[in-house]
């Protein structure tokens, strides 16, 4: 099944997840690829941890791209977006892995580091090896939308940032 979080609100790790504990649970492995977020320490980076080999986090990006405190080529993160892909579909041919989430992909798309045709190309190798593919981030293009099984779109409401409120630690992190 092809599972599909998007949208401007918060919560679209959170609910892979919270689908990854639950297939967990269920006796499945599940692999997550980061695409975005870079190697600073995360809560559930650090969680995964404990939770291994059942369940692993693969932190591909190298951060915010183009904005903040983003010094690197565009060409390194196009390039590890790239590998990003490329480890996910290695990955999935092992059989070891019954769900993949690929998080903050359609942001690393929507920023361009991929092309459409690299993200379906990887769905074509993916999907047959797993029982359920779960990929996250903003603007999730409408083609995508359209193959998917099951789409949510996280809708913001309210948020701290909107008041100048920084990421707050086991929250956003």
């Amino acid at each position: 099944m092809l599972i599909i979080f998007t949208g401007n609100g918060k919560g679209k790790t959170t609910a892979a997840l919270g689908l990854a504990l639950r297939a967990l649970g269920n006796g499945d492995a599940v692999l997550m690829v980061q695409f975005i977020k870079g190697p600073w320490k995360s809560g559930e980076h650090e969680s995964a941890k404990k939770l291994e080999p059942s369940f692993k986090i693969v932190k591909k990006g190298k951060g915010f791209v183009g904005i903040g405190d983003d010094t690197l080529p565009r060409e390194e993160h196009v390039k590890v977006a790239k590998d990003g892909l490329k480890y996910a579909e290695k990955e999935a041919l092992t059989k070891k892995w019954n769900v993949i989430i690929l998080d903050e992909i359609w942001n690393a798309l929507s920023l361009g580091l991929l092309s459409s045709e690299a993200v379906s190309d990887s769905i074509s190798v993916i999907l047959p090896q797993v029982k359920h593919i779960i990929m996250t981030g903003r603007d999730c293009p409408k083609e995508f939308i359209d193959k998917a099984d099951l789409v949510t779109e996280m809708k913001e409401v309210k948020h701290p940032f909107a008041k100048g409120l920084v990421g707050q630690k086991g929250l956003e992190y």
